[in-house]
């Protein structure tokens, strides 16, 4: 698929098809992640591709949706705060490194032909323990991936210059 038409394409999915995530299509999406610039080049981060069914379902438990759950793929994204680049004001760079990998994540599963929905809304003291991640560590977002269940709904933003603006 074009750049520009992943771009145009790419929406957020909440119901999927059982059927299976390629390994070929794992793989792009995770050199997808790996090609993103993080500051400093750290990548504090590790994207943990859940395929196993008891995994998938305990880690979904934790999202306030039930929607994960029917994911064949269940990507979860661990980040360590001090593995990060720091700022001298004290601003540490790991959710914006984080946003970029995931960004290249979610681009990729959408010219894989992928649905994602990139989830914040989840209890991640509980998807820390259930994926024994230890603190500094934490579970930063959960993203289900999969075939979609049914079209996306229509492509609905705000006028481009309520959101842009050129500054000669």
């Amino acid at each position: 698929m074009e750049f520009y038409d992943v771009i145009r394409s790419r929406r957020s999915i909440r119901s999927f098809r059982p059927d299976p995530v390629p390994d070929e299509a794992i793989a792009r999406i995770a050199e997808a992640v790996n090609a993103a610039p993080t500051a400093c080049n750290l990548q504090p981060f590790v994207f943990k591709f859940i395929r196993n069914a008891e995994l998938r379902a305990a880690v979904a438990g934790c999202c306030r949706s039930s929607f994960p759950a029917e994911a064949p793929l269940l990507l979860a994204v661990v980040c360590d705060p001090e593995k990060a680049w720091k700022r001298g004001d004290g601003f540490n760079s790991v959710e914006v490194d984080v946003g970029i990998a995931m960004e290249h994540a979610v681009l990729a599963a959408a010219a894989e032909g992928l649905g994602s929905c990139w989830i914040c809304a989840f209890d991640a003291a509980r998807a820390a323990q259930v994926l024994k991640v230890a603190a500094p560590a934490r579970v930063a977002a959960l993203c289900p991936l999969g075939y979609p269940a049914a079209p996306p709904r229509p492509f609905v933003r705000k006028e481009q210059a309520q959101v842009v603006e050129v500054l000669d």
